[in-house]
């Protein structure tokens, strides 16, 4: 077969593909291929470029006994760590003296790894953060039923604790729950309008006794005239409340909520409104602000289960927001406070 023919062959390939024949040696590539590979790989053998064993072994096995081979390779494509499923068929009739040539695909499947390891961190999580409370529930009621049978203060005083560890595990289901309808409405958009200013005000008021329960004074100067956006009431008042009382329970003394209204924001390319959640806290760690919206990541995990956190509500707020055709941004600086930034479309 023409050189020619084969190159016009491999590039008709809608994978990666590169073809080694019985010298061992690269004989040629598509253009994915190369890019995958390099520039310069035809006439190299492909230890050289294919250096992992299971590939290797895989390409010796198949030009010995000429049979279907698959294999997987791991590389970086200097952003992320990438997977390929390798797929090895032989082709007679090509190659040195027509002898024949492995044709090797490759089938990028990171995105299906990447979303394997999350399902799995996710399971890992959930079962931690129900564990944890199961085990000190178990505790105590062993507990009671021994040494403390008899002991007023020693039961109530356990019963109380069995009773927040309770609404902890209630908090987490909630929010599991929760989540799960957020992400499952994610890609439906919105239908109804509502007055965004009218919705902020009666948030406040929402968490107002909160607020004074901790000492936190909530400070909002609503503009005079409605804001008018397109968005699910009972979703958004999910993201301020949890933006608010995060604040409240995180921030210092003072929690302030902004509206600023954008001719055009860059980011969503049209009209919109930013609602920012200011506190005047310790800030929180840069190291952390990438992370923060990656379900049950917390920057501080004790303080945090202290105050209820299940490490979920960021990442409601993150898909709520997306469903809105929205933009979720952070700012801290430490020892300053922290910024939550949510710009919304207008209607």
């Amino acid at each position: 077969m023409k050189q020619e023919v084969i190159a016009g062959f491999l590039e008709a390939m809608p994978l990666p593909s590169v073809l080694v024949d019985q010298t061992e040696r690269f004989i040629g590539a598509n253009r994915l291929g190369f890019d995958l590979l390099g520039d310069h790989i035809l006439g190299r053998h492909f230890t050289t470029i294919l250096r992992q064993p299971s590939v290797a072994g895989a390409i010796e096995k198949c030009l010995e006994d000429r049979g279907n081979r698959a294999a997987r390779h791991l590389s970086n494509d200097e952003a992320q760590d990438t997977t390929y499923e390798v797929s090895l068929r032989y082709v007679t009739g090509i190659g040195a003296v027509e002898g024949g040539a492995v044709l090797i695909s490759f089938t990028d499947v990171t995105e299906r790894e990447q979303a394997n390891q999350m399902r799995r961190d996710f399971v890992a999580n959930v079962s931690h953060e129900l564990r944890t409370p199961l085990t000190a529930l178990m505790g105590f009621i062993e507990t009671l039923r021994g040494a403390a049978r008899d002991d007023a203060d020693a039961r109530d005083r356990f019963l109380s604790i069995m009773e927040g560890e309770a609404s902890r595990m209630n908090r987490l289901v909630g929010d599991l729950l929760s989540l799960n309808r957020v992400e499952s409405k994610e890609r439906i958009r919105p239908k109804e309008e509502m007055d965004l200013v009218s919705h902020l005000t009666s948030t406040l008021k929402t968490m107002q006794p909160l607020a004074a329960a901790d000492n936190v004074s909530l400070k909002f100067e609503p503009p005079s005239d409605p804001v008018m956006i397109i968005g699910d009431p009972d979703q958004l008042l999910q993201v301020f409340i949890n933006l608010v009382e995060n604040a409240i329970k995180y921030g210092g003394d003072q929690v302030e909520m902004t509206v600023e209204l954008l001719e055009r924001d860059p980011s969503l390319r049209a009209a919109a409104v930013r609602v920012k959640v200011i506190d005047n806290g310790a800030g929180i760690d840069p190291i952390h602000l990438p992370r923060l919206t990656e379900r049950f990541y917390r920057a501080d995990n004790h303080r945090s289960r202290e105050q209820g956190g299940t490490g979920l509500g960021l990442a409601i707020v993150k898909h709520i927001v997306n469903r809105h055709r929205g933009r979720l941004r952070v700012s801290s600086d430490l020892g300053v406070g922290t910024c939550f930034a949510v710009t919304l479309p207008m209607s």
